[in-house]
């Protein structure tokens, strides 16, 4: 049997950075209807050409290509092979696209594709109405990149759960010794305790079960036992509050996107590095509307005012129903509130002279834990 060897070539997927590649196609994946804010609903950012068109963007103009990869690609462009080196491109693009179905980070949806030929074993053009969606792996993956980008400036932080200005019985020593009581964990603290029973004179002279006869030990009683004490932790309760009203994308700025960034950033915070607290997040607009945290990522930008009062009204009602030690409010928006629901259910948008009344009813309502955040 014989063999044939040849040159190793490196293909442009195998020196391509993936997750930066990911990275870099953030702004598309979290989508939030910059392009056509009058209707949310429009998913023509979904097809698989605007994927491709995003990914060939990435590629040339976001520099997710590194130096040699351009170079080789701009050698075979001045050899005179452009068809090739655009061959090479379409390749690429195909093979992420593969790659990111298969790590399940987009799924493919819509009309199922059907089976067309150009000529013997030739394929078929691509169907107009294939899309694909954003999973929930991506939204994730997002989030903690997105936590890592807006902390990884700011040097170490303590990971941990929230401390309070209480004490209580733990494993970690950090306040002074107290006596036991019926509940505390039994972290003894062997030192006070002896101590106790020493000053206490509790003495005896071979009583105990098998002691030498004559020696000398120390009788410890319940009111001798002393406990350490160490921080106590508590859980809290938290609602993102995101703004969703036209302003956040208006004058040719998106700033939804960002702001959707922030919310996933705090979500996958919260999630992670505090596990017993309860997060969850409110849309206001004309209206508002609790989301589920796996939504947060698909939430897009409409044609409505910014309602602060409804908004700062429903994640009250959020927090009343957590038992927790702490609760609090981050709204994330843009500016002042546009418009308020009358008693008789309408919605009265700003007009001249309204911004005081909306201000007015807003401070009127607004529980004290609101922390905005812009």
């Amino acid at each position: 049997m014989k063999y044939t060897y040849t040159k190793y070539t490196p293909s442009l997927l195998d020196d391509l950075d993936f997750d930066s590649l990911v990275s870099k196609l953030s702004d598309f994946f979290l989508s939030s209807g910059f392009g056509n804010p009058y209707d949310p609903m429009n998913e023509d950012d979904r097809t698989m050409q605007a994927l491709h068109d995003a990914i060939l963007d990435a590629l040339l103009n976001g520099g997710a290509m590194s130096d040699d990869m351009l170079n080789r690609l701009m050698a075979q462009q001045a050899d005179g092979k452009n068809d090739e080196a655009r061959d090479a491109i379409e390749d690429l693009i195909q093979q992420i696209i593969e790659r990111l179905s298969e790590q399940g980070l987009v799924s493919m949806a819509g009309r199922p594709n059907t089976q067309q030929m150009q000529g013997p074993g030739g394929p078929g053009p691509r169907d107009p109405h294939a899309r694909f969606e954003v999973t929930d792996k991506a939204l994730d993956f997002l989030g903690y990149r997105a936590l890592r980008d807006l902390l990884g400036a700011m040097g170490r932080s303590a990971a941990g759960r929230h401390d309070t200005r209480d004490l209580a019985t733990g494993v970690d020593a950090g306040g002074p010794p107290r006596p036991y009581e019926f509940g505390d964990t039994m972290n003894l603290d062997a030192a006070a305790t002896v101590l106790n029973a020493v000053k206490r004179g509790s003495f005896s002279v071979g009583r105990s079960a098998g002691a030498t006869p004559g020696s000398t030990g120390i009788d410890i009683g319940y009111e001798d036992l002393m406990i350490t004490q160490g921080e106590y932790q508590s859980s809290c309760a938290t609602v993102i509050m995101l703004d969703c009203s036209h302003s956040m994308v208006l004058y040719g700025e998106d700033r939804f996107t960002p702001a959707k960034r922030v919310a996933l950033a705090l979500s996958n915070m919260i999630q992670h590095q505090f596990p017993g607290d309860v997060i969850r997040c409110v849309l206001f607009h004309d209206s508002a509307e609790e989301v589920p945290l796996k939504q947060l990522g698909r939430v897009k930008v409409g044609p409505y005012y910014t309602n602060t009062r409804e908004g700062l009204k429903l994640a009250r009602r959020i927090l009343e129903r957590q038992k927790k030690d702490m609760r609090q409010i981050i709204m994330i928006t843009d500016g002042k509130p546009s418009a308020v629901t009358l008693p008789d259910g309408r919605i009265y948008p700003t007009r001249r002279g309204s911004t005081r009344m909306c201000c007015a009813r807003r401070s009127r309502k607004s529980p004290p834990a609101a922390a905005p955040a812009s």
